[in-house]
């Protein structure tokens, strides 16, 4: 990596999905591998299931902790409609880790609006670069459905130039010791998707 080069990430999902613990063992692990890292939170309504926004730039020196719009080497979405909301993040040729899960919110389950229909073509049509995955499904083969968010980041670890060490060294310092080797399983059974 050159001196003035720059990787951007954007985490994007909805309240209650572990977008902050994923955020966290990125930045970690970016910190582990030497570099300088910066990351910005937006999570307005999270806790009503609203939009939650992560943004993680690592380099030699980062002056700026915000993603421009049309930069991010990597957006993950632990929501499938988030993905979308936020596709403009992604730089050309980057790549999209996108979980299949769809999350009502209360607009639509009020029925004052409508969930979108054939939202993994939408995703094809917007993404290049698509990394579809039931998250949920392999987080519970892995031992419990809150790692979901951490077989995301196994996908994604597939994207960035960061070692694997320092990817199991920031999970172990961010999970209790009990969930380390779970979420720990939950991040290899992810990297099996590119």
């Amino acid at each position: 990596m050159s001196d003035n080069q720059i990787t951007s990430v954007v985490l994007s999902g909805v309240g209650g999905q572990g977008i902050l613990l994923a955020s966290e063992i990125t930045a970690n692990t970016a910190m582990l591998a030497d570099f300088d890292v910066k990351t910005n939170e937006v999570h307005g309504m999270a806790q009503r299931g609203g939009s939650v926004l992560a943004q993680i730039r690592y380099g030699k020196k980062v002056y700026s902790p915000l993603v421009a719009k049309g930069t991010a080497k990597v957006l993950v979405a632990l929501e499938q409609i988030e993905a979308l909301r936020f596709s403009d993040y992604l730089a050309p040729g980057g790549v999209a880790v996108v979980n299949s899960q769809a999350i009502i919110p209360v607009t639509v389950s009020s029925g004052a609006a409508k969930y979108p229909q054939n939202v993994r073509q939408k995703l094809e049509d917007v993404f290049d670069k698509l990394v579809f995955i039931d998250a949920a499904k392999i987080a519970i083969e892995a031992g419990n459905i809150r790692a979901a968010n951490v077989v995301l980041l196994g996908a994604m670890s597939n994207h960035l130039d960061l070692p694997i060490d320092c990817w199991l060294k920031a999970i172990e310092s961010a999970v209790k010791d009990k969930y380390a080797e779970l979420n720990k399983k939950a991040f290899y059974a992810g990297r099996d998707y590119k």
